[in-house]
């Protein structure tokens, strides 16, 4: 990965790390064993972190910034397949398949990402079984959460998407919050699956709500009143 030399792993890293559906049901020795092993670097804005039919012979974890993933076709035009926020792992499946990347990966903001190696995680599952056995659940529960993203993809209304989207930034706020999106709102759309065009008819959508756009700033009258219309059942609005 390009980027500045490695960075040491602060307190606030470990604790994002320990968050990520993969690591959540190892130990705390099992983890600190693991981590122990990560590198973590700062990636300029622009930067790719790793290129499609490299071998995959690691994984990222995200800590600060954002990522996006992409594919070039033949004739050159490239397609977004995902952008990655912060605490999100990537690359884990190419990985675990001992499979070259199918897509790039590149910085669209400065950011912070960590990696560990294929050796590194295979040592760590030999080293001791119950690890390996926390890692099988841990699996487990990330794919009971990507069925449960699915699921709202398919039963949340688009306004409702994009208010979940800006109440991450909220961080449990109470009240009214402004937000500095920090990516363009093309790329948060298509992080919602959804296109330009309907991302801009949610944001509009929302107004009644006291959402309110102003350039790059995002205006939340009352955060609690926008976490109420999110937790609705979906209806078409």
């Amino acid at each position: 990965m390009v980027g500045d030399p490695l960075l040491p792993l602060s307190a606030r890293d470990t604790a994002l790390v320990r968050a990520i559906p993969l690591f959540q049901r190892l130990n705390e020795a099992a983890l600190n064993t693991l981590l122990a092993t990560a590198t973590v670097r700062n990636v300029p804005r622009g930067t790719d972190i790793f290129l499609q039919e490299e071998a995959a012979d690691r994984f990222y974890l995200l800590l600060e910034g954002w990522v996006k993933l992409y594919r070039v076709n033949r004739d050159g035009a490239e397609a977004v397949v995902n952008v990655i926020a912060p605490g999100e792992a990537f690359a884990e499946a190419a990985m675990f398949a001992s499979a070259n990347f199918p897509v790039s990966a590149q910085a669209i903001t400065d950011a912070r990402a960590m990696s560990i190696t294929q050796q590194a995680f295979a040592r760590s599952l030999q080293a001791d079984t119950a690890t390996a056995f926390a890692m099988l659940g841990s699996l487990s529960l990330k794919l009971r959460q990507l069925v449960q993203q699915i699921e709202e993809l398919q039963i949340q209304s688009a306004p409702q998407r994009v208010g979940n989207f800006l109440l991450r930034f909220c961080a449990g706020q109470s009240g009214r919050v402004a937000i500095s999106l920090p990516i363009e709102k093309a790329l948060i759309a298509r992080r919602l699956g959804m296109q330009p065009e309907t991302f801009s008819r949610a944001l509009a959508k929302l107004k009644p709500l006291g959402v309110e756009v102003q350039g790059p700033t995002v205006i939340i009258a009352d955060a609690d009143t926008l976490r109420t219309y999110c937790r609705e059942d979906a209806i078409e609005r």
